[in-house]
């Protein structure tokens, strides 16, 4: 949407940086910007994003400790979130492993003039951001259609730049990490889809599909049109951030796009008696929900949706004639912390050192959904070193002792600060690695995985077939695992991934939860608890 948003309820905070220059020309005012003031507050925002949140955030995470409707998997969720969010706030960890795409969304009054290449002093900013703080490189550069490299430097960012009326430069940067931004859809529907009935019900279809790979709970963002598919889409970017909170509650002749507070009343509704919760089954799938309806083509109906993740990072700049402000954020997230914490009981402990047969016989014996705390050796192992060791294994090459002697780990961790053995290390999702599993168990590999999100029947029928499980841990806990639970990391194959490298770890008391069994059974195949 190139009209600039105008979130009133955002508190900001002035930067002790100096402002623009005002200069006259034409009779009028102008405020000129330079380059390097742009990186600045880039670098500023993104340095902040990655370990603070919005106060309003942690509120519904606290919400969820004070719901008693809340299941016990919903609140030992958010319990982990807030405590994550506390070890993130210390600087040494961002919030989660994967610090994201970084995606600029600004809006340039008419008299705010950039000296220079405004795109390139954003990304300068951003460039020197992830060079210095214990982040993630995590985009690839294609050097054909089918080889990649890892870029290091986690650029190029996403910078959309508008101009619009006003005497004030607005931005919105957004650290977009890849599992949530995978559970963005377009479905291009029709006229006959504008029913209060026939909507909910394919809502409810959709919603389901988003699974809790991209770590709820979510703040969930779903509109209804758009003058193209392009529209609809920027438009869901913009509404789970809430953006897009002050539009008006109605719509006009002139076709100006409106929030439908009924319909969100309705689908948040919907989501709570899904039952699949924050992760653990429950109701708190999302935390709230956005419904943005737009003017539309009469041939045409898109419909998007996407959510933000408990990675909830995004933060609102401006600059204007008194200075550079950033949104405030709130740095004491342990005020949000119940008096007692919360677990899910007795845990099962499960020691990894062993022979991978002894660790399948105790997991072969622990009913679905059963808390396990791990100690011992896993090795991690993610995209691009599965799909080379299928390359190997279409060559005739034998499959590493590695992937049959150890749990496989899916993650990808941030850089490790100093004196640390690993940066923030939280799961990826498991599903991107479901092609490969019945292959590879088949060999009698990979058959105890740990990672985030539920898995699909191919993986679930291959572990009945080959006797495997699957483990899911906390998304979204990354700083506190790191903190907490690993003990050593050591690359041990393709290095040249970076961080997709296979590495050995060394991990104690690592949560997980046993989703997927060597029988068939599978924790989200299966209703909530009451």
């Amino acid at each position: 949407m190139s009209e600039a948003p105008t979130p009133s309820a955002i508190a900001f905070r002035r930067l002790p940086l100096e402002g623009p220059r005002r200069e006259r020309a034409l009779g009028r005012a102008f405020l000129l910007v330079e380059p390097e003031l742009l990186a600045r507050l880039a670098e500023e925002a993104f340095a902040e994003v990655q370990h603070f949140f919005r106060a309003s955030h942690l509120a519904q995470l606290r919400a969820i400790l004070d719901d008693p409707e809340a299941s016990t998997g919903d609140r030992f969720v958010a319990m982990e979130l807030l405590k994550n969010a506390v070890v993130a706030s210390g600087g040494l960890f961002p919030s989660c492993q994967d610090t994201g795409t970084a995606i600029v969304h600004g809006w340039k009054g008419e008299t705010v003039l950039v000296e220079g290449d405004a795109r390139a002093a954003l990304e300068a900013g951003i460039a020197r951001c992830w060079a210095t703080r214990n982040l993630r490189s995590s985009h690839l550069a294609p050097l054909s259609m089918y080889e990649e490299r890892d870029t290091g430097t986690n650029l190029p960012a996403q910078i959309e730049l508008h101009a619009t009326g006003g005497d004030e430069f607005r931005l919105l940067f957004v650290a977009k990490g890849g599992g949530s931004a995978n559970k963005t859809f377009l479905f291009q529907e029709t006229k006959r889809l504008l029913d209060p009935e026939r909507l909910l019900a394919f809502l409810d279809e959709k919603i389901r599909t988003l699974g809790t790979a991209a770590c709820p709970p979510y703040h969930l963002a779903i509109v209804v049109g758009g003058l193209s598919a392009e529209q609809c889409l920027t438009t869901v970017k913009l509404a789970s951030t809430r953006a897009l909170d002050e539009l008006p509650s109605s719509g006009d002749a002139s076709g100006r796009a409106f929030r439908d507070l009924e319909t969100e009343r309705r689908v948040l509704e919907l989501t709570r008696r899904i039952g699949i919760g924050a992760q653990l089954l429950g109701k708190y799938l999302c935390h709230d929900v956005r419904v943005i309806r737009l003017p539309r083509h009469a041939g045409s109906l898109p419909v998007g949706l996407g959510v933000s993740c408990s990675a909830d990072r995004q933060i609102w700049a401006r600059i204007d004639r008194e200075g550079v402000w950033l949104e405030e954020l709130e740095h004491d997230p342990a005020r949000f912390l119940p008096e007692r914490p919360v677990d899910l009981g007795a845990a099962v402990i499960i020691d990894l050192d062993r022979p991978m047969a002894a660790i399948r016989a105790e997991l072969s014996r622990l009913p679905v959904g059963t808390p396990v705390l791990l100690s011992g050796t896993m090795v991690v192992a993610r995209d691009q070193v599965f799909a080379a060791l299928a390359r190997r294994r279409a060559a005739g090459a034998a499959l590493p002792d590695w992937l049959r002697d150890h749990p496989i780990y899916h993650a990808g961790p941030a850089r490790a600060p100093e004196g640390w053995p690993a940066g923030s290390f939280g799961p990826t999702t498991a599903a991107r690695m479901d092609a490969y599993m019945p292959e590879f168990q088949a060999e009698g590999a990979a058959l105890v995985t740990v990672a985030k999100g539920n898995r699909s029947a191919l993986v679930r029928d291959s572990c009945e077939r080959h006797g495997g499980f699957y483990l899911a841990a906390i998304g979204g806990a990354a700083a506190v695992t790191a903190k907490e639970c690993i003990r050593s990391v050591e690359v041990i194959d393709f290095p040249e991934f970076g961080m997709e490298a296979a590495r050995r770890i060394r991990v104690e008391g690592f949560p997980a939860f046993l989703v997927v069994d060597d029988k068939g059974n599978d924790l989200y195949a299966r209703p909530a608890p009451p």
